[in-house]
């Protein structure tokens, strides 16, 4: 990674897991990094731990609850006034097979953390990405995607019987579908912002604390700070603009070193993610201009 002096970052969910340690490899490089965190006292505990790593560097920690539309509006609404540029976005965030629950909007808690808040939130500060020459988004799906189905005649499960695992497939599934066809958009509208999707493999993080089965496997998984390193890469890198999803590569695409990862022909369907995007907008409220 190069010097990243004045360039303004913001790590949705950086206070524990592999969004600390992508914190922390923005603020190695001197970057300007906000801590975008639903708990505040949790994400002002994390700073103090990277303050001491790195003293001097311009940490921050704003509240942001990707599960209330609100709560995205008055933090875009702080970004847009303080900061004139936004030089890396990494989408991160986000929660894994909990008890059925909804967001403050209505959504399904899944879809509407991990990917409709994410959407809300790139989409606001779409104007501050555009202003910034060479910005760059990077939204975390995960090797989930595989088993992710989009139901777009019943995204939030208002109607089917909720199954936690497959509203988590359906939102790692969403995030890649928006990383790319964010992409798309971008590139046929010339805009020089850059959109890529990443995934930590098999990362060891209080994400699986909601199943048994996942935290006793967490003794085979990847080391946090590994699993954040693709993550970093897209973000940081131009050897990583010939592709758009970067994460482990190697058994299962669950461990080993990052590259080029596999990407599910469910996640290239330009119709689906076209259908996607519309109705995402129209859940959120939120419309980019292109």
């Amino acid at each position: 990674m190069q010097d990243l002096s004045l360039r303004v970052v913001i790590v949705t969910g950086a206070n524990c897991g592999i969004g600390y340690h992508m914190a922390a490899g923005f603020a190695s490089r001197d970057a300007i990094v906000i801590m975008a965190c639903r708990n505040v006292e949790k994400g002002k505990a994390a700073r103090e731990k990277l303050l001491k790593k790195y003293p001097g560097t311009m940490i921050h920690v704003m509240e942001l609850d990707l599960a209330d539309l609100e709560s995205i509006g008055r933090f875009t609404d702080e970004i847009l006034v303080k900061y004139k540029n936004l030089d890396i976005l990494v989408n991160n965030a986000g929660v894994m097979i909990p008890p059925k629950s909804k967001t403050k909007d209505g959504f399904e808690l899944q879809i509407g953390t991990n990917h409709l808040g994410h959407f809300a939130l790139t989409g606001k500060l779409f104007p501050l990405l555009k202003s910034t020459p060479g910005s760059r988004v990077v939204t975390v799906s995960s090797i989930a995607h595989n088993i992710g189905e989009i139901n777009l005649n019943d995204l939030n499960f208002e109607t089917r019987k909720y199954k936690k695992w497959k509203a988590y497939g359906q939102s790692k599934l969403a995030n890649l579908m928006f990383a790319i066809e964010f992409d798309r958009r971008l590139k046929a509208s010339g805009i020089n912002v850059k959109s890529f999707g990443s995934h930590p493999g098999y990362s060891r993080t209080k994400l699986q604390r909601h199943s048994i089965v996942w935290r006793l496997l967490n003794i085979i998984a990847m080391r946090a700070k590994k699993g954040a390193s693709s993550t970093l890469f897209a973000a940081t890198s131009d050897m990583a603009d010939d592709y758009v999803y970067w994460g482990p590569t190697g058994l299962l695409d669950a461990w080993g070193k990052f590259g080029k990862s596999k990407i599910n022909e469910k996640a290239m369907d330009e119709k689906v993610a076209e259908k996607l995007w519309e109705l995402s907008e129209k859940l959120t409220g939120v419309n980019y201009q292109f």
